[in-house]
């Protein structure tokens, strides 16, 4: 199929563009005909990231991908609050939020599935009730709509910044006060697997800090997110030179608990069946608790 873009088609990426004009298939099923040079601009292949100017013809030749679905599996789920909308859960470390790359069992999709008669569509077969993520290792609160409308609402929510969420994070070294960092976000040209903050190019990102508790190697922070980027935090703190306890890819220190110590500790929203201002807590899991009681205490 040949597909022409625009003028209003100019700035866009050219799997956006794709995945506008092309619903009836997902993004990331459009980034894999685009990576198996299926899509070509002037008959050349291309990349995701492509800025287009609004003047392209674009020839797309559709391939067969198998298709990934969700299946229910009977994995027990910490219930934070729960209304006729959305469910905030209490996400473990190690928990995989939806099926991908070598994961398909043991998600927090499939525990949904099990659980709950009705969740959103919107985040397709792969997806369903998703409307933020966790990582893998990151622990804490984490919201899921149970229908359409209250996904719509959600979402809106998060890209106007009308969520609040804070984390607690172990960072090395010391910290003091309080501050803000709003370099942007990227992808990393040289390790794919994460995101750095050190390029002047990316996504507008804001991140707020302030120091609650002092070690004699580390710095306990409250962070509260403006933006929802990948890696926000991983990548900010690791950009001011403080990168998050364990968190071996963005260059930490091997830690004895098997994880990072980043935790999704409040999470505020209006709830879209009550009007309501909710907001969700999640303690300290108990690793983390004993991994922080077992440093030593700066006097």
């Amino acid at each position: 199929m040949q597909l022409k873009a625009d003028e209003r088609d100019r700035g866009k990426r050219i799997d956006a563009f794709l995945h506008e004009r092309l619903p009836e298939f997902s993004r990331s099923r459009l980034q894999t005909w685009i990576r198996q040079e299926r899509v070509l601009l002037a008959g050349k292949a291309t990349k995701s990231s492509f800025i287009l100017r609004g003047q392209e013809s674009i020839d797309v030749a559709p391939a067969r991908l198998p298709a990934l679905r969700a299946h229910p599996e009977d994995i027990p789920l910490v219930v934070l609050y729960e209304d006729e909308s959305a469910v905030a859960l209490d996400k473990p470390a190690g928990m995989v939020v939806h099926a991908g790359a070598g994961h398909h069992d043991g998600t927090v999709v499939n525990a949904l599935l099990h659980r709950f008669e009705s969740l959103s569509t919107l985040g397709g077969d792969l997806r369903p009730g998703i409307v933020h993520r966790l990582d893998r290792f990151t622990s804490g609160v984490m919201l899921v709509a149970k229908t359409d409308a209250a996904h719509q609402d959600l979402a809106l929510q998060f890209s106007s910044r009308r969520v609040e969420k804070i984390y607690l994070a172990l960072v090395e070294g010391l910290m003091t006060g309080s501050g803000r960092i709003e370099k942007p976000i990227s992808r990393d040209p040289n390790h794919r697997a994460r995101m750095t903050a050190r390029l002047a190019t990316g996504r507008p990102s804001l991140t707020e800090w302030d120091a609650i508790e002092s070690f004699a190697e580390f710095t306990l922070v409250r962070v509260r997110l403006g933006t929802g980027r990948t890696h926000q935090i991983r990548a900010h703190m690791a950009a001011l030179g403080h990168r998050i306890a364990g968190d071996r890819l963005y260059g930490a220190k091997v830690s004895p608990w098997g994880r990072f110590f980043l935790h999704a500790h409040t999470l505020s929203f209006t709830s879209p069946a009550t009007g309501q201002r909710v907001t969700v807590q999640s303690a300290l899991p108990p690793d983390l608790r004993e991994w922080k009681d077992a440093l030593k205490t700066v006097e």
